[in-house]
C-alpha cells in the first residue's frame, strides 16, 4: 500500500499533463486531479481496488486540514457535454498517515468532462469544487 500512496502523490505533482488542482477553504485544503486509469500500474490498480481501461478515469482527492491528513466526507458527480450526469462513487484509501478518496468513472471518447465535488470535514461546512478536464482514451 505504501507504493500505492507514493503513486498517488507522484501522480499528482509529475504528470506533466496535470497542473496542481488545489482548492482552499480556509485551513482546509482539498487536492484533486483527474486522469486515465490506464497511466497506474497493474499491481498498483489492483492494490488499490481499480481497475485500468482505456476508457475509464480516476478521480483523486486529498484533503488537508491545517496541513495534515483530514478524514472527510467526498461526494460528487461526472457530467458529459451532453449533459448526463453520474454519481461518482468515493473510496477512502488511507496509508502512512496520507488518506485518499478515489473514484472511477467511464468515458467513452474524446470529451470534456465537468466534475462537482463537495467536501465536508467533521461538522464543518459543505465545500463545492468545480471544475472541467478533457480525456482521451488510451490507444494500447
Amino acid at each position: 500500500m505504501r507504493r500505492l500512496a507514493l503513486l498517488i502523490l507522484t501522480l499528482c505533482l509529475a504528470l506533466p499533463a496535470m497542473a496542481e488542482r488545489k482548492a482552499s477553504f480556509g485551513e482546509l485544503d482539498v487536492h484533486y486531479n483527474a486522469f486515465n486509469s490506464g497511466f497506474l500500474q497493474p499491481d498498483i490498480a489492483a492494490a488499490a481496488g481499480l481497475t485500468r481501461s482505456k476508457t475509464l478515469g480516476v478521480l483523486n482527492v486529498a484533503v488537508l486540514k491545517a496541513g495534515k491528513a483530514s478524514p472527510a466526507t467526498v461526494t460528487g458527480t461526472v457530467t458529459d457535454l451532453l449533459g448526463k450526469a453520474r454519481p461518482l462513487e468515493f473510496k477512502q484509501v488511507t496509508e502512512s498517515g496520507a488518506i485518499y478518496y478515489l473514484a472511477q468513472f467511464p468515458f467513452e471518447q474524446r470529451e470534456v468532462l465537468r466534475f462537482k465535488l463537495v467536501v465536508k470535514v467533521g461538522e464543518g461546512s459543505e465545500n463545492s469544487i468545480d471544475f472541467n478536464q478533457e480525456f482521451f482514451p488510451d490507444d494500447k
